[in-house]
């Protein structure tokens, strides 16, 4: 790992930035305790988060001088395992037994025979670049995961399942994790990120058309309610004057 002053400048905004991004979903995961219900909110984006943040922890432990990249991951890793049980707990029970399902898939299955054929089966330089592809892969999945979540908002014409600091401080991270990547020449960094900016803008855009639309809305219900309550008082007055 490149040890510039640029470089470890970056790298310092970018974990940063990540750890926003890790702790973000607490927000939404505190009106989920409050309602006792997932509602509409998907479970797919904290499920990859988990995979890609772990393969990422053991992409820096293998690599050398990544051991920071190591720390910064696992913690997320454990962020998005504590957000996976709570929304277990409080999903309906069709959406509990789809998510249960892909967890086993994905985050028991998938994450062990990967771990277990890169330690075991590779060797060499082979087991980093095996890792540092997987990695990418899933960084891309894991940038894409919030199409879901933009397929509800377009569908119920409600941002309550897209928050706007997790869709700010994604899009933020991946264009800080591009430049980083571009001055230690990791493209295994670099690609998965530059797509993440592109899908980070969309998304962005996409919650300010649709947060206009709620507020829209809520301001012609307040006149309209208003309009009925002037009604009600002068229907209320013409009785009076009839009496």
């Amino acid at each position: 790992m490149s040890t510039s002053p640029m470089a470890s400048l970056i790298f310092a905004v970018g974990t940063v930035l990540s750890l926003l991004v890790f702790a973000t979903p607490i927000k939404t995961f505190y009106k989920v305790v409050k309602k006792k219900s997932t509602e509409n909110c998907k479970g797919a984006p904290y499920i990859t988060t988990f995979l890609c943040a772990s393969l990422w922890t053991s992409y820096g432990v293998l690599k050398p001088g990544g051991f920071q990249i190591a720390i910064v991951n696992g913690v997320g890793a454990v962020f998005h395992c504590i957000y996976i049980l709570m929304f277990l707990i409080y999903s309906p029970q069709d959406k509990k037994v789809k998510t249960a399902l892909s967890v086993a898939i994905l985050d028991v299955g998938f994450l062990g025979i990967v771990i277990s054929v890169i330690l075991f089966a590779l060797h060499g330089t082979i087991q980093l670049s095996v890792l540092g592809i997987l990695c990418c892969g899933l960084t891309i999945i894991m940038y894409a995961s919030p199409l879901l979540a933009m397929k509800t908002v377009i569908q119920t014409k409600s941002v309550e399942c897209m928050p706007f600091l997790l869709s700010f401080f994604m899009f933020l991270n991946a264009g800080v994790w591009v430049v980083y990547s571009v001055l230690v020449k990791d493209f295994y960094i670099g690609i998965p990120n530059l797509i993440g900016v592109i899908l980070g803008s969309t998304q962005l855009t996409i919650y300010a058309v649709y947060k206009n639309k709620e507020e829209s809305t809520e301001v012609t219900m307040g006149q309209g309610k208003d309009i009925l309550n002037e009604m009600e008082k002068g229907a209320c007055n013409y009785e009076e004057a009839k009496e």
